[in-house]
C-alpha cells in the first residue's frame, strides 16, 4: 500500500483551504454563526458548486463525484482548521449514508442527486443525547435509546394514511435548518419494539424547529418537535436493518470526525506556536522558555500521533478489494490487492480509537492555546476559545473519551481472556 496521498488528494486540500481562507476568517466566522441558519449560505453554495463536497462521497450515478469516504474526510479535516460552520457534516456524513443504504430506488433517485449537489440539506434526528449511543460510537446500539412512548423520543405510528410520527428531538445537528429531517422513532409497541428511520420534510405541516443555544456555536443545533406529522417511511419494512446501517454510518463518521478533530488540533497548535515566538517577556520570546516547548512538544507529538490514527481509520472505512474510485489515488486499494482485507464494519475499533485519540489531542491543543496566549487567551474576541468549545462540544456528542475506548476495547473482545498475568 502506498501511505502518501495522491495528487488529486492533494488538490482537494489545497483548493479548500485557498477558499476557507478567502471565505471564512475569524471575522466571517463570527458573522455566520450568528445568521439563523449559523452557516454562511454563500459559502455552502460556494463548497457544493466549485467543490462538490456534499457529494463526493456519493455515486456518480446519483450526481456525486465517486470518491470514497477518505476523501471526504481529508476535505473535513480542512473545515475542522477553520471551524467552518456548514451543513457537510449532518447532511454528507450523517444523512446520505443512510439514505443511500436503506432507501428504495425511488428514493435514492429523488434525494441523493438534490443532497450531492448542495441545494437539499438534511440532519439526523436521534431523541437527546443518543447521538453516539445510536452511531454506535459508545456501545451497541441494541438498547432503548430510540425511546418512544413514555419513555420519550419519537413515537412512529401507522395509519390508514401512512406513517405519523409524534415526539420531540433535542440537539440535532442543523436540525432547525434542514430542508430534510431523517428521523429515528420507536415503533411497534412494547410487544415489538423496533428502531425506523422516516423522511420529513423540514417544511411538513406539524413539525415546529427552533435554533437551541449551544456549548460550540460553530455546530448549530436545533430542538425538532413533531406534532402528528405525515411521514414517508425509509426504506421497505422488510428490507434492510436500520440498527446495522446505524452502526456502519457511525464508522464512516468517527474516521470523519477523527480528520475534523485532527485539523482543528494542527490549526490550534500552529497559532499558538506562532504567537508564543511573538510574545516576549524579560526581554525574549516565551517560546524560547525551555517548560514552553516541553508543553508544546507535548501537543505537537499528540496532535501527529492523531492524525496518524485518524488517516488509518479513513483508510480503513474505505472497502478493500474494489476498484478505486474515479479520483481516489493512492489512498484506495489498487484492483491487484487481495480482497480479504478488512471491510467496513469489521475494523469499528480502529475508527473508534482514532476519534478518541482525535478528540483528546484537541482537547490538549486547544488547552495549551488558552493557557500560553496568556490573557488575551481568555477573551472573547480571540478564537483560542472556540477549539476549546469544539473539543468539548464534540467530546459531549461523540464521546466520551473513555467510553469510545472502553467500546472499541469490547468489540476487539481485549478483556474476554482467561488468561490471568501472575
Amino acid at each position: 500500500m502506498d501511505a502518501s496521498f495522491s495528487p488529486e488528494q492533494d488538490e482537494i486540500r489545497r483548493t479548500l483551504r485557498e477558499l476557507l481562507h478567502s471565505r471564512c476568517g475569524p471575522r466571517e466566522l463570527r458573522t455566520a454563526l450568528d445568521t439563523p441558519a449559523g452557516h454562511d449560505p454563500g459559502l455552502w453554495t460556494a463548497l457544493a458548486e466549485q467543490l462538490g463536497l456534499p457529494g463526493l462521497a456519493l455515486p456518480e450515478a446519483y450526481g456525486g463525484v465517486g470518491c470514497s469516504a477518505t476523501e471526504l474526510a481529508l476535505a473535513c479535516e480542512e473545515t475542522g482548521r477553520a471551524l467552518a460552520p456548514s451543513p457537510l457534516l449532518a447532511t454528507a456524513v450523517l444523512a446520505a449514508p443512510l439514505i443511500a443504504a436503506l432507501g428504495t430506488d425511488a428514493q435514492r433517485a429523488e434525494l441523493l442527486p438534490r443532497l450531492a449537489s448542495g441545494k437539499l440539506t438534511a440532519a439526523l434526528a436521534v431523541p437527546g443525547t443518543a447521538l453516539a449511543a445510536a452511531l454506535a460510537l459508545t456501545g451497541d446500539n441494541v438498547g432503548d435509546w430510540a425511546g418512544g412512548g413514555r419513555a420519550g423520543g419519537v413515537q412512529a405510528r401507522r395509519t390508514e394514511d401512512g406513517w405519523r410520527l409524534y415526539g420531540q428531538v433535542d440537539q440535532v445537528l442543523d436540525g432547525h435548518s434542514a430542508g430534510l429531517l431523517l428521523v429515528a422513532a420507536h415503533a411497534g409497541g412494547f410487544a415489538r419494539s423496533r428502531t425506523l428511520l422516516f423522511l420529513v420534510p423540514g417544511d411538513a405541516a406539524g413539525v415546529v424547529r427552533v435554533r437551541q443555544t449551544a456549548l460550540d456555536a460553530t455546530r448549530p443545533q436545533g430542538r425538532v418537535q413533531l406534532r402528528d406529522v405525515k411521514v414517508e417511511l425509509l426504506g421497505d419494512e422488510e428490507g434492510r436493518e436500520v440498527l446495522p446501517a446505524l452502526a456502519s454510518a457511525g464508522d464512516t463518521a468517527a474516521a470523519v470526525l477523527a480528520c475534523e478533530a485532527v485539523g482543528a488540533a494542527g490549526r490550534a497548535l500552529e497559532r499558538t506556536v506562532e504567537y508564543v515566538g511573538q510574545r516576549e517577556q524579560f526581554g525574549r520570546a516565551i517560546g524560547s522558555f525551555q517548560a514552553v516547548k516541553h508543553r508544546l512538544a507535548d501537543a505537537y507529538v499528540a496532535v501527529q500521533a492523531a492524525r496518524s490514527a485518524a488517516y488509518y481509520a479513513a483508510w480503513a472505512t474505505t472497502p478493500r478489494g474494489a476498484k478505486p474510485p474515479r479520483g481516489a489515488g493512492n489512498c484506495a486499494t489498487s484492483p491487484d490487492e487481495p480482497a480479504d482485507k478488512e471491510q467496513p464494519g469489521t475494523a469499528p475499533p480502529a475508527a473508534r480509537l482514532a476519534l478518541a485519540q482525535a478528540l483528546e489531542a484537541l482537547r490538549t491543543a486547544a488547552a495549551e492555546a488558552i493557557q500560553l496566549h496568556g490573557g488575551i487567551g481568555f477573551t472573547w474576541e480571540h478564537e483560542a476559545h472556540l477549539y476549546f468549545k469544539r473539543a468539548a462540544g464534540d467530546e459531549l456528542l461523540f464521546g466520551p473519551v473513555h467510553r469510545l475506548r472502553a467500546h472499541a476495547a469490547d468489540a476487539a473482545r481485549l478483556f474476554d481472556t482467561q488468561e490471568v498475568a501472575v
